[in-house]
């Protein structure tokens, strides 16, 4: 297990009573290689939630366990912080070297390697984040596009080698072709064999990558499943203020005027092959 959080419940004042808690009683466990989607309403708790995954916040109560060993008490947070790369919105407002090169070699300066690894690393993250060292490595990070922007602060996260990343809403404020270049490149990253943990308001986008969906409510889980069979719950989505993916929509609304359609087919291939199924049988 890579992360394990037992009944953890965090309060950012000490003299909070426990019914103002932010997380409450929560029980999650995260395995090497998961692709996983983080959902709920606005203030339910998904990035104090974020945080905790990386050591940055403690729990005011309960234990988080990672690779097997205690936070905090076997291993220290620092450590953690290593091994989980975490992308706050809006990532691309940090940087603030003169070169792409030099804002994605920060981190790895600071961790004190060697130059030559830090070389090495600022290349390999580059490529991961689809850019080709040469054309972009002496280029100004603030000459390019917001996606471009955005990957360029992502490979400086990769670059300090981690076995996981947290990114919350990373499309927030993209057009079409910059969120699609962003999810590719997480997919691309998660095949390699990469830990990845999503926090998105965008159901659509999630119900293509993730394979698993957490519903996080008033700091609580409400839900724990593969997509399908959380966004099979559509009512109980509907009442907490979160969408359904639109292909599941059209789905529903197929459904309603009398077409045997498969709901839960909800991803477009899938979706598209089950209406014309339906079609052809009525």
């Amino acid at each position: 297990m890579l992360i394990e959080l037992r009944n953890l419940s965090f309060t950012y004042f000490a003299n909070n009573s426990p019914d103002q808690a932010v997380l409450k009683g929560i029980n999650l466990s995260i395995r090497k290689g998961e692709f996983i989607g983080l959902i709920g309403p606005t203030g339910s708790g998904k990035s104090t939630l974020a945080q905790h995954l990386n050591g940055l916040l403690f729990p005011t109560s309960g234990k988080i366990f990672f690779k097997g060993k205690e936070v905090g008490k076997d291993i220290h947070p620092n450590e953690v912080r290593k091994e989980v790369g975490l992308v706050f919105q809006f990532p691309e407002s940090q940087l603030f070297e003169e070169s792409v090169a030099r804002d994605v070699a920060f981190g790895p300066r600071n961790l004190g390697l060697p130059e030559k690894e830090v070389r090495r690393r600022v290349k390999e993250s580059l490529g991961l984040v689809g850019f080709d060292y040469a054309e972009f490595a002496d280029r100004s990070p603030f000459k390019l596009s917001g996606g471009e922007m955005r990957l360029v602060a992502l490979a400086g996260v990769l670059a300090m080698g981690p076995s996981m990343l947290v990114l919350d809403e990373p499309t927030s404020g993209l057009d079409a072709r910059g969120k699609a270049r962003i999810m590719d490149c997480l997919a691309k990253l998660n095949q390699s064999g990469l830990t990845i943990l999503v926090i998105s308001h965008d159901v659509d986008e999630l119900a293509q990558l993730a394979k698993r969906i957490i519903v996080l409510d008033a700091g609580k889980i409400l839900l724990d499943d593969k997509p399908e069979k959380v966004f099979a719950g559509v009512d109980l989505l509907r009442n907490i203020g979160l969408d359904v993916p639109k292909t599941m929509e059209i789905l529903i609304r197929l459904k309603a005027c009398g077409l045997d359609v498969a709901i839960e087919n909800f991803g477009l291939k899938e979706a598209t092959n089950s209406i014309i199924a339906a079609m052809r049988r009525a």
